[in-house]
Formats: C-alpha cells, structure tokens, sequence
C-alpha cells in the first residue's frame, strides 16, 4: 500500500507509472514546441527570400532594355522618352544621409554622455521614456511637422523661395533618428565598467577628460553600431521625406533646391507605371538597390556583435 499515490475512477496510479506519464506528456509538448518554432522559423525565411527573389528578379530585369552604366551614371531620368537613369536619386539618397548622419550623430552622442554621465537619476527618468515615445511617433506627423513649421522657417531664415530640399529633409530625418542612435549609445555608454571610470578619476582625470579619453572609446563600438541603425532608419524613410524634399529629379545646386531620393522617387511613382513596363522595372531595382544596402546595414552591425560589441 505504500507505493499507491491516488486513486482515480477505481484505477490505482502507483509512484512508478505517474512520473513515466508526466515525462511522456513533457516530451510530446516539447516535441510540439519545437516543430511549432522550427516551422515558423521555415515561413519566415521563406516569406524573406521571396521578397529577395521577386524585388530582385523584377528590379534587374530592367537591364534587358537600359544598360548598367546608364542607370547608374546617367542624370536623365524622365520615363516619358524612355530615359531611365537614376544617378539623380542615387546621390541624392548619398547627400541627404550623409547630411543627417552629420547632424544626428553628433547631438545623439551629446544627449547620450549627457544621460549616462551628467544627468542625475530624475532627469534619466523623465529622458528615457521620452525617447521612447518619440520612437513610437508614425513619421508622418515628423513630415506634417517639417512641411508646416519648418519648411517656412527655413524660407524665412535662409530667404529661399521653396524652402525644401536636402535641409529640410535632413533635418526631419535627423529628429527622427535622434532617439535610436540615443538609446543605442546610452546602453553602450552604460555597459563600460564601473572599475574603468573610477581608475580614469583615481589618475586625477577630470569629468570631461574621463568622458573623452576613457568612456567613448571603451563604448566606441556600440556607438557605431547605433550610428549604423540609424542610417539604415535614415535610408529606408519615405513618408516624412516625400513631404519634404520637393520630389524633382534634378541634382541640388543648394540645400534649400527640391529634389529626390531613391524612396521618393518609387513613392511617388509606383501608382501610376504601367505594369511590367521598363519604368516599372526601373522602380523595382531603386528598391533593390534600398533592400541590398539594409542587407548590409543588419551584415555589419551583426559582425560588430560578434566581436563584442
């Protein structure tokens, strides 16, 4: 009578026989699990290699009828006579996340030392979630924002006539990638040991010397990474810029000049192309060409992790 547990509608489960049937009910749910993820893990891999495949095959396929180096190097861009050269884009889409790198990159680091380092706990408190709300913020309110309050601010400043373009864009993108390139920094700020700022100070280095000399080269690499993420954001935006950078397939003389990059240009187009036409094709590789350079945005930033960052 000792080795009987319960009993159950006049069946007797012994000590032996209910352990053995809990482990069999834990395996049959583990194997379920483990299918369940693994087939997951399938469809999204394949859903990703068909977006791949037919933005790829539908993109290259426009140099049937447009050669390589006139779709890269040629400025005319006009599908009305066939002329399909996207240099215009390219160096616009070059300038303008360059022009946002150089602004963003600098106040993000700057707000970043200033959380991690100078702020006290209450301002951490209050900074942080804004930055996380800021995140959330659909980017077409930033472009509403920019095309109603910016746009003729920068009309009134610089006396331009438009008043969009590069600036105006790069100021839109740069607000909007402020936060991540922030947050990023911070958490790489924050995971330099307690132990190296404490020796920086034991050496009779001052604040900011620690900061500069110390801090932000231990963190160097996850501010690159956070810079990377940002430019890949900066990249791939296409709402708040159409709003703003004037949509005209001409190279700026200036930044206050209307122009276009490589997601305006398919936004503002996409709609009216004639399916499978050589125009329709000529979209589909700008936006191959914006799905290779993420590619390669997600490639670094993993190499950087797997080195430590």
């Amino acid at each position: 009578m000792a080795s009987i547990e319960k009993v159950q509608n006049g069946g007797i489960l012994t000590s032996d026989t209910l352990p053995e049937k809990k482990l069999k009910m834990k395996y049959v749910k583990n194997a379920l699990f483990q299918r369940a993820t693994f087939g997951c893990a399938i469809i999204l891999c394949i859903i990703l290699l068909a977006i791949i495949l037919f933005v790829g095959k539908s993109g290259l396929s426009v140099f049937k009828h447009v050669s390589v180096f006139t779709f890269f190097f040629s400025k005319h861009w006009d599908p009305s006579t066939d002329h399909y050269g996207a240099a215009v884009f390219i160096i616009g889409t070059i300038a303008l996340t360059v022009l946002t790198m150089l602004i963003a990159v600098p106040a993000s680091i700057a707000m970043a030392i200033f959380i991690g380092e100078v702020a006290p706990n209450w301002v951490k408190k209050i900074l942080r979630p804004i930055l996380d709300i800021i995140v959330g913020i659909p980017s077409i309110i930033f472009g509403y924002l920019g095309l109603t309050i910016l746009i003729p601010l920068i009309m009134q400043v610089t006396g331009s006539i438009m008043g969009e373009g590069l600036l105006a864009s790069a100021l839109v993108l740069a607000f909007m990638v402020l936060p991540t390139i922030t947050q990023v920094s911070d958490n790489a700020i924050a995971s330099v040991p307690t132990e190296v700022r404490e020796a920086s100070y034991a050496l009779g280095a001052t604040r900011f010397q620690t900061v500069f000399r110390t801090i932000l080269p231990a963190a160097k690499k996850g501010i690159l990474t956070a810079s990377i993420l940002g430019m890949a954001r900066a990249l791939g935006e296409t709402m708040a810029v159409v709003m703003v950078i004037g949509n005209t397939a001409q190279l700026p003389h200036s930044l206050t000049t209307p122009t276009a990059v490589l997601t305006s240009n398919i936004v503002m187009q996409i709609l009216e192309v004639p399916f499978d036409s050589t125009w329709y094709k000529a979209l589909f590789m700008m936006a191959f060409l914006l799905l290779i350079i993420s590619t390669l945005s997600i490639v670094i930033i993993r190499k950087l992790r797997a080195k430590g960052v």
